[in-house]
């Protein structure tokens, strides 16, 4: 079916990001925009028109990541299988595979372009405890939980998951073998153990 007259194909815009992602892991900040069209398959005009400029491309990555991993946080579900959903999205974004080329990637490029880092930085892991603590102080005011300082908290909970799991990452260190869904579930019971309504 032809596309409509304006309307983006994603499929093109999704090859554009993975493929900056995988060159990005490779080559830091000095991969050029052809190189990134050519492996994506697509013209520099589409990807200029969809990205103008590498920082766009490193937003728009940071936030695909961010969406995934606080997307729980919609599901309007009750504490603690958000929390655990979202436990178990951070590790698997944090700790999986394909984190390890594009976390290296941004560690590797951030003294170079301290301003695409940045970017990468607010658009995703910024972002994503934004959503948490806006989601901490709902369930404060609804009483679910006690949350004096939804910021900190959010800031609590991410580390609790990942413990050194972001350093191994983006050290290239292989990650001792646990189970991810078990701590998804640990973590997330424990942090509802210290915040709820009975333990203040």
């Amino acid at each position: 079916m032809p596309r409509i007259a304006g309307q983006v194909d994603e499929a093109k815009t999704e090859a554009i990001l993975d493929a900056a992602l995988v060159l990005f892991a490779e080559k830091g900040v000095s991969v050029s925009m052809e190189a990134i069209a050519r492996t994506a398959g697509v013209s520099r005009q589409t990807l200029y028109n969809r990205f103008p400029s590498k920082l766009e491309i490193g937003r728009a990555l940071a936030t695909r990541r961010s969406d995934a991993i606080s997307a729980p946080l919609r599901s309007g579900g009750d504490p603690e299988p958000v929390l655990t959903a979202m436990a178990s999205a951070l590790l698997d974004k944090i700790c999986g595979d394909e984190s390890r080329t594009s976390m290296r990637g941004v560690a590797l490029m951030s003294p170079h372009a301290p301003d695409l880092a940045r970017a990468i930085y607010d658009a995703g892991p910024a972002e994503g405890l934004r959503r948490l603590s806006a989601w901490l102080a709902e369930q404060d005011a609804k009483g679910l939980l006690v949350i004096p300082d939804p910021q900190a908290a959010a800031e609590m909970f991410a580390g609790m998951t990942l413990g050194h799991g972001h350093l191994r990452t983006m050290l290239g260190v292989p990650h001792p073998a646990f189970d991810r869904e078990a701590r998804a579930r640990e973590t997330a019971r424990r942090f509802i153990r210290a915040f709820s309504p009975s333990a203040s």
